[in-house]
């Protein structure tokens, strides 16, 4: 790979993190640990919780991929 090249991908890399949406998926990850750590007698309500949480980290990945893809970032 030639510098120039392996340059518009180092560039292209830092222009794509996202780091609030990273941290985001972070928070939402935790999240998920702590409701699969915790006792199920919550009435179904974990598990709703915890479905919840899978649909905002496919939600946020979207996100994320969206705005790589029109914005560059």
């Amino acid at each position: 790979m030639g510098a120039a090249a392996f340059a518009s991908l180092v560039t292209k890399e830092a222009v794509a993190y996202q780091g609030n949406m990273e941290r985001a998926i972070g928070s939402l990850q935790e999240a998920m640990q702590f409701l699969r750590d915790a006792t199920s007698d919550k009435g179904g309500h974990r598990e709703k919780a915890m479905n919840l949480i899978e649909q905002a980290i496919g939600e946020t990945r979207a996100g994320m991929a969206y705005a790589a893809e029109h914005f560059g970032d």
